[in-house]
This record gives C-alpha cells, structure tokens and sequence, in this order.
C-alpha cells in the first residue's frame, strides 16, 4: 500500500479479503494511527469516495470497487509495534483458527494497550491475506478464541453466533454456595461510562436483552464452581450477571468483592477465574461438527483442587 502520510490521493481496489466489509471500517484498518473520528468525518464529507461516488460508514464493500482515500494526517506519536505472541492453536484450517488465550493478553489494541492477540497475529503470519476476530474475550479471561482466515467464514460465523448456532461453555469461579442447581439469568444489560471514564455495565431494564445459563458443577460454603453458557453475547455480559446474583467472578476487578479479591491474592486467585473451556459448532464453510476444548490454567486448577476436590474434565 502507499504511503497514506503523504499529501496525495490514494486508490486502493478491493479484493476478496475485504468483500462485504463496511468502508469505515476498511479505512480504519489501512490508516493506522489516523483517529476513528476523522475517518468518519472524511467519510461523511465525501472525501472518501468507491468509484467515484459518495457513499455513507455503513456501506459494504463489494469486489472489484475502488475507493479513493484523501491525504491524511497520521499521529506523530508512533504507536508500540506488535510482537509475536505464539500463543497455542488449539484448531486450525483454511478458514480459521482457534486459540488458546492465557488471562492478561488483550484480543486487541485499544483502551491503552498497544497491540493484542489479532495484531500479533498478523506480525507472525505477514502472507495472510485475512485475519479477522470472530468474537472478543475480555482481556483477563483465559481460553478459547476464534479468528477468520476468510471473510466467508467471518460472516457465517457471526451469522451463526447470532442465531445461537454456536455453543459457547465458560467455567467461572464465584464467591458464595449457588442454591439453585440450574438456573437461566435473564437481565438486560446497559453499557456507560464511569466518571473514571472507563467502560462499564450493568443491570438496566433499558438495556440490551441479555440470557445467561448457569449450572452448578461444584460447591462448597464459600465458593461455586460453575459451567455457565452465553445465550447472547453482550459485553462483560457472565461478570455482570453473576455479579448482580450475588455471586461475582474471583478476582473481577471491576463488578467484584474487592475485599474477598485482596484476601484471595495471597491464596493464588491473582486473576479473573473466568475461563472460555469449550466450544461447539458447524464448519462456516463445509459444516462439519467441531468440539473444542481448552484445558483449565493451573491456577484455576489448583484452586479447584483445594476447594472441590475435584478436577473439571
């Protein structure tokens, strides 16, 4: 690609990688350090332009279009560059990959981290043409994590992930004895931001529809084991929930006990104990069955150990 930084018009035509993807989005993803904000005001201008005429941030791109890109001005400050994460492939083919996220490693850039799990990938794996996230795991949950090699796949996967297609199993820690041996939460979820200006959520009958299944594996006095599984897929979505039943996640640093996390830290429980275990679901492009499964860190691990007697299969 060109040197967007230089005072001149850019033409870029679309190829197969971006078919149906939206143009704000095209555009934010080839003028790195550009702010969000004045692409979409190029956008909306009409400076941007898909053969030569005006289109609005929605617009899907099709193959073959080509789409004028106007000087810009791009940050001086350069951002951190990625790094190769290596992080274990649990499945992988030519539409897609799966990894095993460890806890502390975000799924992207943003939000004062420089880089994450997809611009690692794509530092590693330069010949792709194609890596797209499926879906996002907050940054301290651990397991599973679907990336697209084609944007066929992408779109079929979220497609999938909407209707309900995809069977998602998370295994999570809580403070507290469950009562109740199956249970379905369903509370919508409203997202705001904090006077800190951070990014939360919580329980409003305003909010987005949000259903969360929840089955009690383990439990003792103190603490739950829980297999819970996300019928919609709202953001912090299983903490919140669980949260707002009494019931927070070990170690959430921001809807949990505070004081319960800073006695745990010395027991082990130095993260979220929030862990993506299992996923199940149609091949995007062939329709085989897949069942993916990630074994339990060592720290959730040890803990269920000690507290249950048990070690989740």
């Amino acid at each position: 690609m060109n040197d967007l930084s230089k005072a001149k018009v850019t033409w870029l035509e679309v190829g197969e990688e971006a078919d149906a993807q939206r143009i704000d989005n095209f555009l934010l993803r080839h003028l790195k350090g550009v702010p969000k904000s004045h692409v979409y005001r190029v956008v909306r201008s009409g400076e941007v332009r898909v053969n030569s005429g005006r289109v609005k941030p929605g617009y899907r791109l099709q193959i073959g279009d080509k789409v004028r890109v106007p000087p810009v001005r791009i940050s001086e400050s350069k951002p951190q560059k990625a790094k190769p994460l290596n992080l274990p492939v649990v499945y992988e083919d030519a539409s897609l990959i799966v990894i095993d996220k460890p806890s502390g490693v975000a799924v992207h850039g943003g939000s004062g981290v420089s880089f994450g799990v997809i611009e690692s990938l794509r530092v590693e794996r330069p010949q792709a043409k194609f890596l797209e996230l499926v879906h996002r795991l907050d940054r301290d949950t651990s397991g599973l994590l679907m990336i697209a090699k084609k944007r066929s796949a992408l779109v079929e996967l979220h497609r999938m992930l909407r209707e309900g297609e995809v069977d998602k199993a998370y295994l999570a820690v809580v403070k507290g004895s469950w009562e109740r041996k199956e249970t379905e939460i369903r509370e919508s979820l409203h997202k705001y931001v904090n006077a800190q200006g951070e990014r939360r959520v919580s329980v409003h009958e305003d909010g987005k529809a949000a259903v969360t299944q929840v089955k009690v594996l383990s439990k003792n006095p103190d603490f739950s084991l829980l297999e819970v599984k996300l019928l919609t897929g709202r953001t912090h979505q299983i903490r919140v929930h669980l949260a707002h039943a009494g019931h927070p996640v070990l170690g959430d640093d921001k809807y949990g006990d505070f004081e319960l996390n800073r006695a745990l830290a010395r027991q082990g429980v130095k993260r979220l104990f929030l862990h993506a275990r299992q996923l199940a679901f149609k091949h995007p492009i062939d329709g085989k069955a897949i069942s993916l499964k990630s074994v339990l860190p060592d720290d959730m691990l040890r803990f269920c150990e000690a507290n249950f007697g048990i070690v989740p299969r």
